[in-house]
Order: C-alpha cells, then structure tokens, then sequence
C-alpha cells in the first residue's frame, strides 16, 4: 500500500472558510483501501510553507494529491486579482523542492478544465470527475509501476450508497468551526436543470443520485458527537429536488432529533409554507436561491425554467414562515437589454426582507451551453482558452450604464449587495465582531406584531 500526502489549496475565503469536503471524501476512500493518509489543508495552516515542508519530508509520501477547488472567484469585478491557479502552480513548484513523488491534481475546478491546468500546473497526473474509486485505482496503478495516461477520468458515475464518508481531521473541523461556524455535507450529486451557464451536470451528471437517507443522517450524527457540530450547509447543487428526496431527509433529520441547524442552495420553485414549516423543524435557518435572473425574459435566456413570479410566490412564504433568504442574480446574460435591466430591479424591489446579491456578466466555462451561445453572439470566438476568466456580456446591453443602473437601485440598501466585493467587505465586519455562518442573514428583519414595516436598510 501506498503513502498518500492530501493537500487542500483552497485559500479564498469567498463568501466563507469552506471545508474541503472532496479531500475528506478521497482521504476516506483511501483510508478504506488500506493507503495511509495525511490530510494538508493550506488554508488551515496559514499556506505556511514550512509547516508543509517538514509534514511532507516526515510522512515520505509516495504521491501527492493536490485538490482544485475553484478557478477564480466569478467576479468580473475581481476574478482578475483572484485567479487561483498561480498559487496551486506555485504550491506545485514548492512541492516539487521537498518530495521527489508525482503530483496527482483533482477536484472540481480541474474537472472543468483538465488538460489546459494540468499543463499549466506542472503535475504529472489528473483525475477528472468523482475521485471515491478513481484515485485509489490510479495509485494502485502508480505503485505497480504501470504507464498511466496524464488524466484518469472516473468510472460511470457512482450510486448514492457508492458515494464515499468524509474523513474528517478534528484540526480543521476545530478550524473551520471557529472561523465560519459551519461544515459542509453533500446528501446527492447531480443536476436534471438545464441553466446555461452551469458545469454541474457536465462534472456530475444530469440526474440527481442521492445519497442514503440514513447514511446522511449519520453523518450529522457522527458531527455532532464527535465535534459538536451545531451548523451545516448543505453543498447539493439543489436541495429540493422536484422528487421530494429532501423532504424524505428532513423527515427522518426530525424523527431523529438531531438538533443541528442547516442552510442549502434551494431552487425558487415548489416551497410553500406546508414545506418551509416541515423543513424548520428539520433544522433549517436560512436559504440561498439560485434566482439568477430577474425578469421572465433574461430567466428564459438562462433556460432557468420558472418565472420571476414563482420566485416571488417562495420569497412570499420565506417571509411568512421568517425563514431568511438570500437571492443570487446575474445582470447582462442571454436576452438582457437595458429594458431588462429596468425591469429586473423592478422586480428585485418587490423582493421584502431577503438578501440580495448582483453579479455583472456570467463567467464562461466549458461544459456549458453558455460556452455556445457566446460564440453564436460573437462574445468570444471559437477555440478561445477560458482557463483565464472571460465574461458573457449580452451584445445588446452596454456594460457601465448597466451596473450604473444596478448601484443606482441598490444605493443605501444594506440587504442588496453590489458589487459581491461589497458583500465580502460588509461579511468581514460582521466576522471581526464575532458573526459566524453565512452572515448574510442577519441583515434581515421580519417584522413582528405591532411593528410598522419597513425595509432594511
């Protein structure tokens, strides 16, 4: 068996620590092939260079495994100054300096982009796509000797009881816990939507694969006992799905007690108060929509799939049941124009006690439609590299006048959020003063009996 030295090189903090839930998934998978393991988290240890100097020469690992969290942040406003590939390529070349190993790189930004990072990065190998029996495979492979293709793409694509238990590290629950408050659990993987700008169901799959209900509800127990975890964010691409598996989930999260409160990324679609009702006794505390546009036309142009009317129809029973919301919205997409645009931040102003966060342009990745409608519209041409951030702006939409448009709507609102570099200074003075979670919802007030109302601001 072989010795495997696991680094996470996430260091964004964008909108939060996160914990690196696919190392924990890998490190478990390998763990339970009989591989010893060493988890590295770079964020954890303040990307101190020494301390992985001395973990790796002590562990004398035979492969290194580095994940990919994310390429830059999807800013247009800031995506420049946080393109996170020079610093894996950097950590990379550090690595090279101590350990003669090979260097093997997953995760699900290099999934989007394999060959153009692995080329950049330097490493000797890649694994695309679910990394539970992938990368136990490869590394058998590594060791026997065997020659072995530079990218190593998994199986078909795994059932939910095949989907791997994380191998936590109480360090860096301790760690994450103390900075953001939560942990992150995946109960399904997949997506059946069609958005245009999404690489879920490239990188997972267009169906959803749940997990075993009673699998996931043991980890929460297993976090609870074992770290007295009191926080989770669900990390699904969608939590409720259109079949009601997660209605199967808070079910039984109630029948057994657990006590542990829960965000997720909802679809704004289907949630009446009858839900949101069974959903808070399950735990839940706060939902983050992924609204993505703000009139029925630029909706269409996403393929969303609903209309701006059902988004209000949920924010409407969120309000009734105080369930905070927070509502994700890109300007300038497929269709937008400047009467869209009007008409967008009309709407977002019938949106009462929630959150709302505005993007400008949509970053394009392949893996999806978005990628095509951009050559069709001339945006960029065909065979253009998009390992560095490119952004889909509608031809028919002139940029600044736009986001003039959009401070102009928000200004003097504390729950709308624009530019996102806005929301990460507001989210670090509320951190400074001892906020934990997803901090955006305490800029949310419902009213309450006898209170006029009136708007956040």
């Amino acid at each position: 068996m072989s010795r495997v030295f696991l680094i996470s090189s996430n260091i964004s903090t964008d909108p939060y620590p996160v914990y690196p839930l696919g190392m924990a998934i890998v490190a478990g998978a390998l763990d339970g092939a009989g591989h010893e393991v060493r988890q590295f988290d770079f964020l954890v240890y303040d990307q101190d260079c020494r301390r992985l100097q001395g973990d790796l020469e002590a562990f004398n690992a035979d492969v290194v495994c580095l994940s990919l969290r994310n390429i830059d942040n999807v800013d247009s406003f800031s995506s420049d100054k946080n393109w996170y590939l020079t610093d894996a390529k950097r950590l990379i070349k550090t690595i090279r300096t101590i350990s003669s190993a090979p260097v093997v790189v997953g995760g699900p930004a290099f999934s989007i982009l394999p060959e153009e990072i692995l080329s950049y990065l330097g490493a000797d190998y890649g694994v695309v796509g679910e990394g539970e029996q992938a990368v136990p495979t490869l590394i058998d492979r590594i060791s026997r000797g065997e020659k072995v293709e530079a990218i190593t793409c998994g199986s078909q694509p795994l059932q939910g009881h095949e989907m791997g238990q994380p191998l936590l590290v109480p360090e860096f629950v301790d760690y994450y816990q103390q900075h953001s408050g939560l942990i992150n659990l995946q109960t399904k993987r997949g997506c059946p939507f069609k958005c245009v700008y999404c690489t879920y169901p490239g990188l997972e799959g267009h169906r959803f694969r749940p997990r075993p209900v009673d699998a996931v509800v043991e980890d929460l127990a297993r976090l609870k006992r074992d770290h007295a975890t009191s926080t989770v964010f669900f990390t699904d691409s969608i939590f409720n799905d259109p079949q009601g598996l997660y209605l199967e989930l808070a079910e039984e999260m109630v029948r057994r007690e657990l006590d542990i409160r829960w965000c997720a990324f909802f679809r704004p679609q289907g949630l009446n108060r009858e839900v949101l009702q069974l959903l808070k006794r399950a735990g839940l505390y706060a939902m983050e929509m992924g609204t993505d546009a703000a009139s029925d036309t630029t909706l269409a142009g996403l393929d969303k799939g609903f209309g701006f009317d059902e988004v209000l129809t949920c924010q409407q029973a969120a309000i009734a049941e105080q369930v905070p919301c927070a509502h994700f919205i890109m300007f300038g997409g497929p269709n937008e124009t400047p009467e869209t645009v009007a008409e967008g931040l009309s709407n977002i102003a019938k949106l009462e006690h929630c959150v709302v966060f505005a993007f400008s342009g949509i970053r394009i990745l392949p893996k999806s439609r978005l990628l095509e409608r951009a050559i069709a519209d001339k945006v960029i041409e065909p065979g253009a590299s998009l390992i560095k951030p490119i952004y889909y702006f509608s031809p028919h939409i002139e940029v600044e006048p736009m986001n003039q448009m959009i401070l102009d709507s928000f200004n003097g609102r504390r729950d709308r959020i624009f530019p996102p570099s806005d929301g990460q200074e507001k989210m670090a003075v509320m951190n400074n003063f001892g906020f934990k979670g997803i901090l955006w919802d305490h800029l949310i007030r419902f009213d309450t009996p006898g209170r006029r109302r009136r708007r956040a601001r």
